[in-house]
């Protein structure tokens, strides 16, 4: 039987702790919030970027901090309010219920509880709180009181680290002339940079080579292919 024949996916292990996030000046502001929760003003922070931008790791680092909950917003329409107001919680993809009444306004009691009893709330979303096009204006003007913090689009020493974790991830170990030419040659992206990665993986699978340049040079001109077509 053929190597190539012989070999199976890895699993993925996404790591989520605080020692896996690469500080770099796009999300130093954020991380150092996100460290100094106790802090806030109000007792309240939000915390938006771009997929991919780290915002569902950041949620799970203040959780390991504060002992806080995480829930995506969608799902507060199902939720037990009063329970989850038991603690600090992080709601994340806020801007996904906009016009949604019921998660809307299960999110404004909510809020209005955590704070009553003293304990800490953090929201997410891909942009800016005051583009969230929430209905509620009662919940909007509180959610506009936050502080906030912006995790931007990656420079190169965080792209090089989330190339590296995302690697890590999937038990891979790229040729060291990988990451230096995705760094050159990709789209500036965190969403870009997990999609090369789980390619790179898919297509090493049928290799005996590893992720090496040339496999990268393959796979990365079959990607710009691919998004060019869709744009056109």
């Amino acid at each position: 039987m053929l190597l190539e024949q012989l070999q199976i996916p890895l699993p993925v292990l996404t790591a989520l702790g605080r020692e896996d996030f690469f500080v770099s000046e796009s999300n130093a502001i954020a991380v150092a919030l996100i460290e100094s929760w106790q802090q806030w003003p109000s007792r309240k922070m939000v915390l938006y970027g771009p997929a991919g931008s780290g915002k569902t790791h950041m949620a799970h680092v203040w959780a390991n901090l504060s002992g806080a909950r995480i829930i995506a917003a969608q799902e507060l329409v199902y939720a037990d309010i009063p329970t989850l107001a038991d603690t600090n919680i992080c709601i994340e993809n806020v801007d996904q219920i906009a016009g949604v009444a019921l998660a809307e306004e299960a999110l404004f009691h909510l809020h209005n509880l955590v704070l009553a009893q003293g304990h800490s709330l953090m929201l997410t979303g891909a942009a800016a709180p005051n583009l969230w096009a929430l209905h509620l204006p009662d919940l909007t003007s509180r959610i506009l009181a936050a502080q906030s913090a912006a995790l931007s689009g990656p420079d190169d020493m965080l792209l090089s680290a989330l190339l590296i974790k995302l690697f890590s991830d999937r038990q891979i170990v790229p040729a060291s002339d990988v990451i230096p030419y995705l760094l050159r040659q990709m789209p500036r992206s965190y969403g870009s940079a997990r999609l090369i990665v789980e390619r790179l993986d898919r297509a090493a699978l049928t290799r005996t080579s590893g992720v090496n340049r040339p496999l990268a040079i393959q796979v990365l001109a079959d990607f710009e292919k691919e998004n060019a077509q869709t744009q056109g």
